[in-house]
């Protein structure tokens, strides 16, 4: 009476054994899906159709600031595009965040010297008084001899930070001094007692009079300065007028501020997939954009580039596996509100994504790839990195992939991830400036770019297996974009 109790746990564990060995078996990507994710790489390098979707953007739209009057029209011409393209599926969002206004500023040294300055204003920044704010700057060298001042050497003044970006194919130096300097200036200045704010510009045009805005970290509308960003060429004039060694007064007149609540929305299109239509492979760009410019390589070109890939995987003779979802996300240049949104409203599904990336570093070629994956698919990244190779793109594996500024919080949820570096060598001389316009972006190195997106879209719809999705599955990776 014994066997067949015995016959059925040896059954039991029979079956068990399988989805386990089922479970840590190496995701792969068939090679038919090789061969056609080839075919789309060469057919992508020709197409023309991320350059006439950012073309359109920036001409139909132009900026597209967060709770603008262009808001709701960049809306619309999404929707429009996405089906328009043909996808399947097209929804929104919503997505709530405080809304910030710009309206003028102008700023000028008082004394000992009196000329004005060019300077724009910083997001989340509020307005001077109806007088303005005059008085005197104090200037440091970098961010930490601003952590380690006296507060008593800065209330009641204009602190000031010059320190200057450079040039490097990677960007470094936004993430190493722009960004920190404009995000985090402004509120440790605040809290030691400054009246107000000047950086100079997070760019790296030396000798273009075109001041570089940006967010602040400003949180609390009642703890807030008012803060500007000077054009390199005025930053470096202040600078001379400090170095005289006089007392140096500046006066800004700023008229901006928080004036309540904005809904926008994400936008989303998807290309259902044949076999797992629940499950997605997710990329995008941001939807909004910085006021001075028209938003073509930040992030007009990410939109594109995402479009034009998921065209291309459209337009194949059979769909793909899984499900391609364009994401179009609102404001994130306010802050990721956008990218946060969609993260808590999907943190549940994670372990439905298969992969993602997301496009905003401009328009010039991707050259290195790198991935946040579970261990038995990183084989599966070396065939996509293969398939790339001959675009020129480098597959680093010691790298994280943090899946691009807004999928970067899903990454945190625990989405598999790839980072495509672009070559930013040149982005930060144009970005958050009125010279973000379309004259910028080159069609072909933009055709490059939707090779990129096209081949690891579909080569992770078509995959057998899955790349480690999962609540959680890569926290502590140290990826970030």
């Amino acid at each position: 009476m014994q066997r067949p109790a015995l016959t059925l746990i040896a059954a039991s564990l029979m079956l068990a054994n399988g989805f386990a060995h089922a479970a840590d078996a190496p995701t792969a990507i068939p090679g038919t899906a090789v061969k056609t994710a080839e075919q789309l790489r060469d057919k992508a390098m020709h197409d023309d159709t991320a350059y006439k979707v950012v073309e359109s953007l920036t001409t139909e739209v132009g900026s597209r600031m967060a709770g603008s009057v262009n808001d709701p029209r960049a809306r619309e011409w999404a929707i429009a595009k996405f089906k328009a393209l043909g996808f399947d599926k097209v929804y929104t969002e919503p997505v709530t965040y405080p809304l910030w206004e710009r309206h003028s500023e102008h700023g000028a040294i008082v004394a000992p010297f009196p000329q004005p300055l060019t300077l724009i204003a910083l997001g989340y920044s509020p307005g001077t008084p109806k007088d303005g704010l005059t008085a005197q700057v104090v200037q440091f060298v970098s961010l930490d001899a601003l952590k380690a001042a006296d507060p008593a050497s800065v209330k009641g003044k204009i602190v000031y930070i010059g320190e200057r970006m450079q040039r490097h194919k990677e960007g470094t130096d936004y993430g190493r001094i722009g960004s920190p300097i404009r995000v985090q200036g402004p509120v440790i200045a605040q809290a030691k007692g400054a009246a107000g704010f000047l950086l100079r510009s997070a760019g790296t045009d030396a000798n273009s009079r075109t001041p570089h805005t940006g967010v602040t970290g400003f949180t609390d509308p009642t703890k807030a300065i008012p803060a500007a960003a000077l054009s390199n060429p005025d930053a470096d004039q202040l600078e001379r007028v400090l170095a005289y060694g006089k007392p140096v007064t500046v006066k800004l007149d700023l008229d901006c501020g928080i004036v309540g609540q904005y809904t926008g929305y994400n936008v989303i299109g998807e290309i259902t997939g044949r076999k797992y239509p629940d499950q997605v492979v997710a990329i995008g760009g941001h939807l909004d954009s910085w006021d001075p410019g028209t938003g073509a390589i930040d992030d007009g070109a990410g939109v594109a580039i995402a479009l034009g890939a998921a065209k291309l995987i459209h337009d194949l003779p059979q769909r793909p596996d899984r499900t391609v979802r364009v994401i179009a996300f609102a404001n994130e240049e306010m802050g990721l509100w956008g990218g946060r949104a969609y993260a808590d409203k999907h943190a549940a599904e994670v372990g439905k994504f298969q992969l993602g990336s997301e496009s905003d570093l401009g328009a010039a070629p991707v050259w290195r790839m790198s991935a946040s994956v579970k261990p038995q698919a990183r084989k599966a990244v070396e065939q996509i990195a293969k398939v790339l190779a001959p675009v020129g793109v480098a597959y680093d594996p010691k790298r994280p992939g943090g899946g691009g500024s807004d999928l970067s919080q899903m990454h945190q949820k625990g989405m598999a991830a790839l980072t495509l570096d672009q070559d930013a060598t040149y982005y930060f001389d144009w970005h958050h400036t009125a010279n973000d316009t379309l004259d910028k972006i080159d069609p072909q190195q933009l055709a490059q770019n939707v090779a990129v997106y096209a081949v690891f879209t579909y080569m992770a719809a078509q995959a057998d297996g899955d790349f480690g999705s999962a609540p959680g599955a890569f926290a502590g990776d140290g990826a970030g974009d």
